[in-house]
């Protein structure tokens, strides 16, 4: 097995100067400190963890909160919150900390409206800091997590402090980019099944659409413009409420991919072909996006980029270099649901 010294010789650093990086001093230079990771990669060197948080007070743990107050979260199956992007997040996150030392930690959620024993249990572990992932706006450990000072990243929320950053998708661009290719092929009418208000990702994602089409001179139907939770179930039962209702618009853009697949069935039940009659449009580019019939049309978030800068950025926070909140680009994904009008 590798040791420090091994390190230390690679980087063509000393001892102490491994020593600091491991222990997230801030004398460091960051071409000394790429250069000692760097060299940790290549020699696959295991840091003493142990070690590391006696002298530190602090563990190299990484709290990953992706549990809501009441129902959870699914990472498989097509249930009432399952959501395959997430799962893609998680990957890259995982990847990311095993890369720079750390371990990832998924406590317990907190039960009721009281969030200090979920805020004590991050204490008592001397948790390095918290990413915390897929939650509704009003879970009482955002404020909690500002208050306590612990170094936090909120990924596809909004949460800033002294010690805490965001990092998201930019949802208004991507929804502006789908409007205007719809735009461009001619499409006038078009429906809007979106994710929850109260979400922000969801009311970006309207604006956006909204301003694309207000840029060419159409108000936005209120009529066409539904709610529904980010699941396919839902989205299907919106689109049969909105089909039962209103059969002229020519191109439908539903919030996320797996929305859009309750969509896709709702209006083949109502003898509706996708794109000769309807032009379908999804959001996140999730793996089953590309199999379906046909192949969706989408907003490819970038996963990987958003995964790796949250660990980054967090190991900046925790080792006091300070970080900047994060807006990711997004890519138009052009298949086979849409079509000129």
């Amino acid at each position: 097995m590798a040791t420090s010294e091994d390190v230390a010789q690679l980087a063509g650093v000393s001892r102490a100067t491994v020593s600091r990086v491991l222990n997230g001093s801030a004398r460091i230079s960051e071409e000394a400190r790429a250069r000692v990771h760097a060299a940790m990669t290549t020699l696959e060197y295991e840091p003493d963890v142990v070690a590391q948080s006696l002298v530190r007070r602090r563990s190299r743990m990484i709290a990953l909160s992706l549990l809501d107050q009441e129902d959870g979260f699914s990472l498989a199956g097509l249930g009432q919150t399952a959501n395959y992007f997430y799962i893609d997040m998680l990957r890259c996150i995982e990847q990311a900390a095993a890369s720079l030392g750390y371990d990832l930690l998924l406590p317990s959620r907190p039960r009721g409206k009281h969030p200090e024993n979920y805020i004590r249990s991050l204490q008592m572990r001397r948790v390095a800091g918290t990413i915390m992932l897929a939650l509704v706006p009003t879970d009482p450990r955002i404020q909690s997590l500002l208050q306590a000072g612990i170094p936090t990243v909120f990924i596809d929320m909004m949460g800033q402090g002294d010690h805490a950053i965001s990092i998201r998708s930019d949802h208004m661009d991507a929804a502006r980019q789908l409007a205007e290719y719809l735009l461009s092929l001619g499409h006038r009418r078009i429906a809007f099944i979106g994710g929850p208000t109260v979400d922000l990702a969801a009311m970006e994602r309207l604006l956006g659409f909204q301003q694309a089409l207000a840029k060419t001179g159409i108000s936005l139907d209120p009529d066409l413009v539904r709610q529904s939770g980010w699941n396919t179930e839902e989205a299907y039962q919106a689109a049969h409420v909105l089909l039962g209702q209103r059969r002229d618009f020519t191109a439908l853009v539903a919030g996320s991919d797996l929305m859009a697949i309750g969509i896709l069935r709702a209006l083949h039940e109502h003898n509706l072909q996708v794109p000769r009659d309807i032009s379908l449009t999804g959001f996140d580019d999730v793996v089953l996006s590309q199999y379906t019939a046909p192949p969706l049309t989408t907003v490819r978030q970038d996963t990987k980029t958003m995964g790796r800068e949250a660990i980054e950025r967090l190991a900046a926070l925790i080792e006091g270099r300070g970080a900047t909140s994060l807006v990711v680009p997004t890519q138009l994904v052009i298949r086979g649901s849409t079509g000129p009008v």
